[in-house]
């Protein structure tokens, strides 16, 4: 028995745009079930003939508006047609998803960004950051939430998105989802890769984030001062394991190594090279990049302190990343430092407090850092007052004699 099957273009006038046009929805009934969705084309409400469902007149804008309501139907008609030919029935929303593009393998936004993560996960530890993996993952999820709340689907299709989808799911990020605009930055990056990917395997004929623009807004990257390192060593804990964690931000203070590249370090990372000194080499997690860093006094007697404490194979006995983090902010006020202390501050630390205020060059410091540019390094180091009072000092002596006799010219 044949199916009934009808397409019809309608108004959603319950819905008018600002500029007064009204969208102009597609229903396609098969056996009296219904499926629709937006043709992305906006008229104006006087112009419309309900019977025949088309745009009245002859001007430019109803013919080009007739001719793309003609390519759909025609568009509609050739699904309808091959799943006909293929299948054993036919229902609307299977005519809608094949037009849609919903029905082709890894031709919907979520599913390609699903086989992506995917690929990505078995890199994780080679190739790729665990790191960069749960910030695919983060935005995979926001996304999902984003399709089913705005357009009642789990999935879209890749040839539905549109500048406005780019910028309307910006927006869900900041006012939903009460992000700052660096975080939202931070997941709009993510999401544009997957779209350039779409575009080089040619799953995408034109990209929705072409005209796109978001600015990463600078931060000040806080660090402790050799006073608030100070207040910190001083400190005495009734809990054995806030000595343990406030050791351990000391120690990445005094190496520059992040959280996790602190946590994974082994025996092995330990290696004494041509200069006679302890040094760390390692490889960030974030970046891959290779990092070798000279081990300070204070860096090494921790790790004496805590020798052999850990049950595996690691350097140092570490809490779980949720426990140092907290622990730390309890920590430091508890030393009377009123700075909100986070435990990335201890990197920022390293590069400002320990060694640009040292003298040391930013080109060294870029390298015992991991950085890939110096551009990041410069980012991260701030010049402390202190240094900049020594270094003029220091001008001032050099110039002594020369502005002695300027003075004396004058």
């Amino acid at each position: 028995m044949r199916s009934t099957f009808k397409v019809l273009f309608y108004l959603k006038r319950n819905a008018p745009k600002k500029s007064g046009l009204i969208p102009v929805m597609c229903r396609i009934t098969v056996n009296g079930k219904i499926a629709q969705f937006s043709c992305k084309l906006d008229v104006e409400e006087k112009s419309w003939n309900v019977k025949s469902g088309r745009v009245s007149g002859r001007s430019i804008v109803a013919q080009e508006a007739n001719r793309m309501l003609d390519k759909i139907r025609v568009g509609i008609n050739r699904a309808y047609q091959q799943i006909s030919d293929r299948d054993n029935y036919v229902t609307a929303e299977k005519v809608r998803n094949a037009y849609l593009g919903l029905g082709m393998n890894h031709e919907t936004l979520l599913a390609v960004f699903r086989q992506h993560n995917e690929d990505y996960e078995k890199q994780v530890g080679k190739l790729k950051s665990l790191r960069s993996y749960w910030k695919y993952c983060v935005v995979y999820k926001h996304l999902a939430e984003f399709v089913e709340k705005r357009y009642k689907a789990s999935d879209i299709a890749l040839k539905e998105l549109t500048p406005a989808f780019i910028t309307d799911f910006e927006l869900f990020l900041k006012v939903e989802k009460n992000h700052c605009n660096n975080t939202v930055w931070s997941y709009m990056m993510p999401f544009r890769k997957i779209i350039y990917m779409a575009v080089n395997n040619g799953l995408l004929q034109r990209d929705p984030f072409f005209a796109y623009s978001i600015t990463k807004e600078e931060t000040k990257r806080g660090f402790l001062t050799k006073e608030e390192i100070t207040l910190l060593i001083n400190g005495t804990f009734k809990k054995k394991s806030y000595e343990l964690i406030r050791d351990l931000f000391i120690f990445c203070s005094y190496t520059g190594l992040s959280w996790t590249d602190m946590a994974n370090l082994t025996e092995a990372n330990l290696q004494t090279s041509f200069d006679g000194h302890l040094w760390l080499n390692t490889n960030r997690q974030k970046t891959g990049v290779e990092t070798n860093i000279r081990l300070l006094d204070v860096a090494k007697h921790i790790i004496e302190k805590y020798d052999g404490m850990d049950k595996g194979d690691k350097l140092l006995p570490v809490p779980c990343y949720d426990n140092c983090k907290n622990s730390i902010k309890v920590i430091a006020k508890r030393c009377g430092i009123e700075k909100n202390v986070t435990w990335h501050m201890s990197r920022h630390t390293y590069a400002t407090t320990v060694c640009l205020s040292n003298d040391v060059p930013i080109e060294t410091l870029s390298k015992m850092l991991g950085h890939r540019s110096i551009r990041t390094t410069q980012i991260y180091a701030k010049i402390t007052a202190e240094k900049v009072s020594r270094d003029m000092e220091k001008l001032a002596q050099r110039i002594e004699q020369m502005e002695s006799f300027i003075c004396q010219a004058i």
